[in-house]
């Protein structure tokens, strides 16, 4: 059986807490799909272009992970992939109550979809993407929580 997961986010901008999600994700399913939603309502701190860009260098070395897009519910794009795993991490407590909802809403919507929960290592159980751009934003050391590409991303932002 070919066991295919999606690890939906943001990556706005991506940690290395997510990292650590594809990593260990990798080596629990056949082929992970990391896929970066497509908010029209939202604009991101990166594009989603740029997002990808940064997704694709920081999983080269993994074969059996892909990088995409999607656009729409979560459950019909696990569907088009053929996908009936959705990996989610939790960091805390506050991320369990919000993942659960959504994991029960889900399965609603496709009760053939799983979801499956990686509980972040201890290193990054506070790390988010909006902490690395509040960092970044007041002049923190935001380089030590993201990949070395994400980071100097960043800076040129900052510098823009």
């Amino acid at each position: 059986m070919n066991r295919t997961a999606i690890y939906p986010g943001s990556f706005d901008p991506l940690t290395n807490g997510h990292m650590d999600i594809i990593e260990r994700g990798s080596h629990l399913f056949d082929r992970l799909i990391v896929a970066v939603g497509i908010n029209t309502e939202k604009p991101g701190y990166f594009s989603v272009e740029e997002r990808l860009e940064d997704l694709r260098v920081c999983c080269a070395k993994m074969p059996n992970v892909e990088v995409a897009s999607f656009e729409g519910l979560l459950v019909e794009y696990a569907r088009s992939r053929n996908s009936r795993i959705l990996l989610r991490g939790l960091r805390a407590i506050s991320d369990y109550d919000y993942e659960f909802r959504i994991a029960l809403a889900n399965r609603r919507l496709a009760a053939e979809v799983e979801t499956v929960f990686l509980i972040a290592r201890e290193e990054y159980s506070f790390l988010a993407s909006s902490v690395v751009r509040e960092v970044a934003k007041f002049g923190g050391d935001y380089a030590q929580f993201v990949p070395e590409n994400v980071a100097k991303r960043i800076e040129n932002r900052l510098k823009s």
